[in-house]
């Protein structure tokens, strides 16, 4: 099947799936529904498998055989290919997890869960393949309209429903933002095409114009991926969506959001009319640094484990950004390695935090202590996962956190591996703490902090209406596969190899132009590719962010450290940044603003 066919196909399977089931699954008994929903994403993985080879010398569609300069293209690099393959698997996975778990409503309502999983899915696909700034917004909408209405399901109860409009609005401020750039563009060149966009931008000089379109634009991807100070609306959603909309959330649609600001930026604002290299590189490595750290604090702070693993994901996608910040094809490289292996990882966490809510109908670390020891290999696989968030060989995570640290050290030798370092440290022990105490018991039971407010994870509503059946098997088995794919994604120099191609071909904008634009004399392939295995240096650091999570672990356990007085000035910053997340929406978009305009400012000064 030739690359002008696949294109198409990957965003027409999951469209076609949610359609049948949406019009079927009235009258399907729920195995129908099953099946026809483990139809439509194997079809998906299988489409996008066969995309992947094409994608080798970006494979181009214009779709209703208009020419790029007329109409839509869909153009898939490497990395987007991998990126929307990334998305399949784990929808699958999404979708097997589900089979004998997640209640769904009868009569006109039965179908609608796997349905807006596979919308999420076409949404995600095709703004991972679009070659168009506004078919990409319109892509990233359909992915939040379909995020939003699966993290608000269970309807009945007024928590998803809060934590869904939360989400809702703050994601619709910032499309607005990022609809008022594209806007700006263009009037400034009158082109909507990516490569185009790009071309026509090198032709003007870079102006206070150029950069508040740039910041508006990231706006909305920047809200996606929860860059800090943008991030607020993460941990709320998470708290109250359904497991398995947890595990694509954190496990793929953040990362979207970086993917994004660095397609943008590469294909349009990189030339001599764009960003200049060393602002864009100083203002998203702050960023980055910021994100990493805030999120890996207000990580080891939680007790509720899908919050608790949602600000893990926030510290992780600020290394994400700190390698795509770096403009080099080995930051891309390690990141693209990280990405990869983090998705299939913290969906396993939340599939195996799906197994206590389950069984016990609460996601509390201090009400749960001990009370999981039935579920041993299920705290095995967690306490797995957990060290693999800290970054330990031979898993894709340690990889490409050391192929990471290696790209940021050539500019920043001692800070930049060290934030990776501590961001990884804090996240995989703040999940071997809970894993630790939920699952084996270990040291005493917790106590409440007096005179605080915290969101405990107790009384949740369940989301399945049985709890008294055995544990269904794929519950177990997703999440143990998952977390097999991360090791191989370390282990087989194939696939980080892969990545290091695609990486010097996503950072090379002259040949991504070439050929959306199918211009004559398309230019070579880079000579040489990235360098993508492991090093004793990046093997010799996995290991100090995993023993440093480990003790981290143990000595919070065994309350092992010194004890603060409630004045003291740590205890009162960690209280105030508790406190921001105040779940006020308004509070919310007030960041939100101040972020754009930071990113303004902090660009403006650089041109």
């Amino acid at each position: 099947m030739t690359e002008a066919a696949l294109l198409p196909l990957a965003v027409a399977i999951p469209l076609l799936g949610a359609a049948l089931l949406a019009v079927a699954g009235r009258t399907l008994p729920r195995t129908g529904c099953d099946i026809l929903a483990t139809a439509s994403a194997t079809a998906e993985v299988v489409c996008l498998a066969l995309l992947w080879p094409h994608s080798r010398h970006l494979a181009t569609a214009d779709l209703g055989g208009w020419p790029a300069r007329l109409g839509i293209v869909l153009a898939a690099d490497p990395i987007g290919a991998g990126l929307a393959l990334l998305v399949a698997v784990l929808v699958l996975a999404v979708v097997v997890y589900s089979w004998r778990y997640f209640d769904e409503p009868a009569g006109e309502h039965a179908g609608a869960f796997p349905a807006l999983i596979l919308l999420f899915e076409a949404g995600m696909a095709g703004f991972a393949l679009t070659g168009d700034l506004f078919d990409a917004f319109v892509f990233f909408e359909l992915m939040g309209a379909a995020a939003y209405a699966l993290t608000g399901y269970r309807i009945e109860d007024p928590r998803p429903l809060h934590g869904a409009l939360a989400f809702g609005i703050v994601t619709s401020f910032a499309a607005y933002c990022s609809l008022f750039g594209i806007g700006m563009l263009y009037a400034r060149t009158g082109e909507l095409n990516l490569a185009r966009l790009g071309l026509r931008l090198s032709s003007h000089p870079a102006d206070v114009l150029t950069v508040v379109a740039f910041a508006l634009i990231c706006t909305a991807l920047l809200v996606k991926a929860a860059a800090v100070p943008f991030h607020f609306w993460l941990p709320d959603a998470h708290a109250v969506a359904p497991t398995p909309v947890c595990m694509l959330m954190s496990g793929v649609m953040v990362e979207l959001g970086v993917y994004g600001v660095g397609r943008v930026y590469w294909t349009v604002f990189s030339g001599p009319g764009g960003i200049p290299p060393h602002a864009f590189r100083t203002a998203f490595t702050a960023l980055g640094v910021l994100t990493a750290l805030l999120g890996a604090l207000m990580c080891w702070q939680q007790r509720h484990l899908k919050r608790l693993l949602a600000f893990s994901t926030v510290s992780h996608v600020g290394l994400f950004l700190i390698g795509v910040a770096l403009l080099t094809p080995s930051g891309v490289t390690g990141t693209a390695v990280y990405v990869a292996a983090h998705g299939c990882v913290k969906a396993a966490l939340f599939a195996l935090t799906g197994v206590l809510l389950d069984r016990y109908g609460s996601v509390d670390e201090h009400g749960l202590h001990g009370r999981a020891r039935e579920l041993r290999p299920v705290g095995v696989l967690f306490l797995t996962g957990a060290l693999a968030l800290a970054g330990l060989p031979p898993f894709g995570t340690g990889l490409g956190k050391a192929l990471g640290e290696d790209a940021a050290g050539h500019w920043q030798p001692w800070l930049l591996p060290a934030v990776f370092v501590t961001a990884s440290a804090v996240t995989g022990a703040a999940a071997l703490r809970a894993g630790l105490r939920v699952f084996f018991g270990t040291g005493p039971v917790p106590h409440s902090r007096p005179g605080e407010e915290e969101t405990t994870g107790e009384g949740e509503e369940p989301e399945i209406r049985s709890p008294e059946r055995s544990l269904p098997l794929p519950m177990t088995v997703v999440p143990a596969v998952l977390l097999a794919l991360a090791v191989l994604i370390g282990c087989l120099p194939a696939v980080a190899a892969a990545l290091a191609r695609a990486a010097s071909v996503f950072t090379d904008p002259a040949r991504y132009a070439a050929a959306v634009l199918a211009v004559p004399g398309t230019p070579p392939a880079a000579a040489s590719t990235p360098a993508a295995g492991w090093t004793v240096a990046g093997v010799l650091l996995g290991l100090l962010s995993t023993v440093l999570a480990a003790a981290l672990a143990t000595a919070a356990v065994h309350h092992r450290g010194p004890s603060l007085s409630t004045r003291h000035w740590t205890v009162r910053a960690v209280r105030t940044l508790r406190r921001l997340h105040s779940g006020h929406l308004g509070d919310y978009l007030a960041w939100l603003a101040l972020g754009l305009v930071t990113l303004c400012v902090a660009l403006v000064t650089q041109i």
